[in-house]
């Protein structure tokens, strides 16, 4: 599914959207190298929490984020025909497992609104750029540098 929303006036930005436990998802298209789905990647060494391991595309080594584990939906059993989104990040090549991929969305600044107030007394995590809406469709646009660079305290981590 391709949505294409351009106006003069606005530098429009794609984002590839994809699911995550029910929610929509977009992230910077210029971000993306390529989508695979798992069972097509050559994949060795142990899975961990969030990492479900390492595997090879096209030559390069690279770790695999099991984005369902992280927001807690992975399924119970693994579907070789899970998506992956394969990432050319600044610092490194990255695989990125989700639910489905959905398409590309364009969207305008104006069609760009920030997120409703959490509620809670916790600052809001500054990889979400905000909502994004066209077409019927919301998307939680997240900065996939800045998400995939968080680190997460010592005391969640658990010990094996």
């Amino acid at each position: 599914m391709h949505d294409t929303t351009t106006s003069s006036g606005s530098h429009p930005t794609q984002f590839l959207s994809f699911t995550l436990g029910g929610l929509e998802y977009g992230i910077d298209f210029a971000k993306v190298q390529e989508l695979r789905v798992l069972k097509a990647l050559e994949r060795f060494a142990s899975s961990g929490e969030i990492i479900g391991g390492v595997a090879v595309s096209r030559g390069v080594i690279m770790p695999l984020v099991d984005m369902r584990v992280a927001c807690g939906t992975s399924p119970d059993a693994p579907d070789p025909m899970t998506d992956v989104i394969i990432l050319k990040l600044s610092s490194c090549a990255m695989g990125m497992v989700v639910d489905g991929v959905t398409g590309v969305v364009t969207l305008r600044q104006d069609q760009v609104a920030p997120l409703p107030p959490s509620g809670g007394d916790e600052a809001r995590p500054d990889y979400l750029l905000g909502l994004g809406q066209a077409g019927g469709r919301r998307l939680i646009l997240v900065d996939i540098e800045k998400l995939m660079s968080v680190q997460r305290p010592a005391s969640s981590r658990q010990v094996a």
